[in-house]
């Protein structure tokens, strides 16, 4: 067994409890069409983002630690606590071996955990139309085109071709980003400063990138200072990332096997809004040829 063979055995999830498994059934928390750009709210049941005073800024200095091209990971000694460093790295690896999705329209799903209320979902096509369910201000259950049809990374559009061709050396992409110059105004304080954290997040949840790109993002937040590993929860490793400016921590729970960042209570959406949940929320990608429905 090699060490990221050890080192994924060691954060093999634990199977829920009846209790969790009721818990993670019950649906979304809250909902928000999320059009207050950059401005940072607390997702709350039946309510838009609601703009808030300040805008959360996050401290970070990143790297890449790689060996040849491959990601190189430490395993810890047997039932020891994997670091969130290795947590990121395991998650980067996962992704560097994922096979390219492919579908006409890429689908993400937003559900509050606790809230029997529908989810919020989102279908953007290559042909640069983009539809939406169970926004606050939508019909309930109705699919209704909405008019914003791209992608937002850092302040600035970005398409699937501008996605597609991202760096996939972690220093590289982070020299992308300190590069990328969107409006102040559509752009956390973090961002304007050129700090990587919030775009390195949002390449990992929502926005449609190449998983060798996912995994030079993963890289890049692998050297992040302050993020620590809070444990095995359900859905894989809880990581967080202590907020300087005073706001809520950032909570990612990854799932390392699969490189998925399966909940979370930061909202980075792919229209560029941003916002805090007080509970985790659950975010499910992936490519699909169904229509939206």
């Amino acid at each position: 067994m090699n060490d990221l063979e050890e080192l994924a055995a060691l954060l093999a999830k634990p199977e829920p409890s009846a209790e969790t498994a009721a818990r993670s059934r019950s649906r979304l928390h809250g909902r928000t069409r999320g059009r207050a750009r950059r401005r940072i709210g607390w997702l709350a049941p039946a309510t838009a983002l609601a703009a808030a005073a300040a805008v959360t800024a996050v401290v970070v200095s990143t790297g890449a630690t790689t060996t040849g091209g491959t990601v190189a990971v430490t395993a810890t000694t047997a039932g020891a606590s994997a670091s969130a460093r290795e947590i990121l790295l395991v998650a980067a690896a996962s992704a560097a071996r994922t096979p390219q999705g492919s579908g006409t329209y890429w689908h993400v799903k937003r559900e509050w955990l606790n809230m029997d209320v529908p989810p919020i979902e989102s279908w953007t096509g290559r042909d640069g139309k983009r539809w939406s369910k169970n926004q606050p201000e939508d019909p309930p259950g109705a699919v209704v085109r909405d008019q914003a049809s791209w992608f937002m990374l850092k302040g600035a559009k970005a398409s699937f071709e501008d996605l597609e061709s991202l760096p996939t050396d972690p220093e590289a992409l982070k020299a992308w980003i300190a590069e990328r110059k969107g409006r102040e105004s559509d752009m956390s304080l973090s961002e304007q400063r050129d700090e990587p954290v919030y775009p390195l997040i949002a390449l990992i949840t929502e926005l449609p990138v190449p998983s060798k790109v996912r995994s030079a993002a993963f890289q890049a937040l692998a050297a992040l200072p302050g993020v620590q590993n809070a444990g095995a929860v359900e859905g894989g490793q809880e990581l967080r990332i202590s907020d300087p400016d005073g706001h809520r921590e950032i909570k990612l729970v990854i799932d390392p096997e699969t490189s998925r960042v399966t909940r979370t209570n930061l909202l980075l959406g792919d229209d560029g809004s941003l916002g805090m949940s007080k509970g985790l929320i659950s975010v499910t990608t992936d490519w699909t040829d169904q229509v939206p429905q």
